[in-house]
C-alpha cells in the first residue's frame, strides 16, 4: 500500500528501551514524522541526547533528528503535544492506574494512542491487536470514543512482548481445534528494560520469575481470540493454556517452548503447511513494517535461536522449529521472536500502520 501522506507522531516515554526502539525505528519511515519527544519531568527540557545520556541502548547511535529535540514532560506538556500531533506511541514506565489515566488524558485530547503498556490490555473496549490474528477487533474503537465522549482520540494497544513467540504460531493452527496448550518462555533482559550492564544478576544465570508476565501469557491470547460483542471485547473461552516464563542471559528474543494438543491431530504436514501459508491484512495491504512472510519454519534441529534468527525479516518474522510428536500432548515445537521489534515498538508501529491505512488517524 502507498499512501502519499504522513502523520506527526510523538513519542512518550522516548528515553525508556522501548521508546528508544522507537526513535529508531521512525528514522526515515515512510509515513510517520516524529515530532514530539515527552519522558518524565526530570528529563524534560533536556535535549534528547542530554536526556538518555549513557542509557541509550540500542546498536544503533541516537538517530541525528532526534539528538537536539528538546524532551517535553508528559504529562504537564500534554495539550502542547497534542496540539502538534497525529497520534502518539505510549511506552512509559509508570505505575498502572497512572498510565491508564495518562493514556486516557490524551485519548481525551483527541490523539489516538497506540500503547506498548499493559495497563489498558483488560480494558474491554479497547483493542489488542496482533495486525496479522485480530484486525477485526479496531472495530470496537467505535464503542471506546463514545465512552469517552471523544471524536478522534482513542487507545489501541499490542499484547504482551512474550505472546509473539507462540501465539502467531498457535493461531493457524485453530482450524484443528486446540484443547489446550502449554509455554515455557525463556526471555531476554531487554524485555525487563535491561543490558548485561544493568542486569549483571542475570550472568551465569536464570530467574524462574517475571511477576505477572505467566498471567498475562495465559490470559492475553483469550482477549485476542475473543470477539467484538455490544462494544466490547468477550474473551474467548478456549483454548486453555499454562504458562511459564524464565528470564535468561540473551540481550533480544524470547523463545518459547510449546506443547499442544487438537480435538482432530493434524499431520505434521498440515502444520507446516498452515504456518507456510499463513498470512494477514498488514502482508494483503503491504505496510511497510510487514514481514513479507510472518512465519518461518526452520529445519535445523538446533534453531530457531534467539542470536541466530531474532532479526528475521528486520525482526518483524516468527520463527519456529522442533515440530514433532509429544508422549503427553499431541506436538511440540520451539518458537522465537525480537521481543522489542516485534514484540514491542515493532509491533506497535506495525499496529500504527494498520490504523492508518484503514482511516482511523483521519
Amino acid at each position: 500500500m502507498n499512501i502519499d501522506r504522513k502523520w506527526n507522531v510523538g513519542v512518550i516515554g522516548a528515553t525508556g528501551m522501548v521508546g528508544q526502539r522507537f526513535l529508531t525505528l521512525l528514522d526515515g519511515h515512510p509515513w510517520f514524522t516524529p515530532v514530539c519527544l515527552a519522558a518524565s519531568a526530570r528529563s524534560a527540557g533536556k535535549p534528547y541526547e542530554q536526556a538518555v545520556g549513557n542509557k541509550w541502548a540500542m546498536s544503533v547511535p541516537i538517530p541525528a533528528y532526534a539528538k537536539n529535540m528538546t524532551v517535553l514532560d508528559a504529562e504537564a506538556d500534554a495539550e502542547k503535544i497534542a496540539q502538534a500531533v497525529d497520534f502518539v506511541f505510549c511506552a512509559v514506565n509508570m505505575k498502572k492506574e497512572e498510565i491508564k489515566a495518562l493514556e486516557e488524558r490524551y485519548a481525551k485530547l483527541e490523539v489516538p494512542v497506540v500503547s506498548n503498556n499493559s495497563a489498558h490490555r483488560g480494558t474491554a473496549d479497547v483493542p489488542m491487536i496482533i495486525p496479522e490474528i485480530n484486525p477485526e477487533h479496531l472495530a470496537v474503537i467505535q464503542a471506546q470514543k463514545k465512552r469517552l465522549g471523544t471524536a478522534r482520540g482513542f487507545i489501541a494497544v499490542k499484547s504482551n512482548c512474550s505472546l509473539q513467540s507462540y501465539v502467531p504460531l498457535l493461531h493457524p493452527l485453530k482450524a484443528f481445534g486446540i484443547k489446550s496448550a502449554a509455554v515455557c518462555t525463556y526471555q531476554a533482559i531487554s524485555g525487563a528494560g535491561k543490558t548485561f550492564e544493568t542486569m549483571p544478576e542475570i550472568l551465569d544465570n536464570v530467574i524462574p520469575y517475571i511477576g505477572g508476565e505467566e498471567e498475562k501469557s495465559e490470559q492475553e491470547p483469550l482477549k485476542i481470540w475473543g470477539k467484538v460483542k455490544n462494544g466490547a471485547i468477550v474473551n474467548a473461552s478456549a483454548p486453555s493454556i499454562t504458562a511459564q516464563c524464565l528470564r535468561v542471559p540473551v540481550t533480544d528474543g524470547h523463545t518459547a517452548a510449546v506443547f499442544v494438543s487438537f480435538e482432530k491431530k493434524p499431520k505434521r504436514e498440515e502444520i507446516l503447511s498452515a504456518w507456510k501459508n499463513f498470512k494477514g491484512e498488514p502482508q494483503d495491504l503491504n505496510l511497510p513494517s510487514a514481514p513479507k512472510q510472518f512465519l518461518h519454519y526452520l529445519e535445523e534441529d538446533n534453531r530457531p535461536q534467539p542470536k541466530l534468527d531474532r532479526t528475521e525479516e528486520k525482526g518483524m518474522a516468527v520463527c519456529a522449529g522442533r515440530l514433532r510428536e509429544d508422549s503427553l500432548f499431541d506436538y511440540k515445537f520451539i518458537g522465537c521472536s525480537h521481543n522489542t521489534l516485534r514484540g514491542a515498538a515493532g509491533g506497535a508501529v506495525l499496529l500504527a500502520e494498520l490504523l492508518a491505512a484503514k482511516g482511523y488517524f483521519d
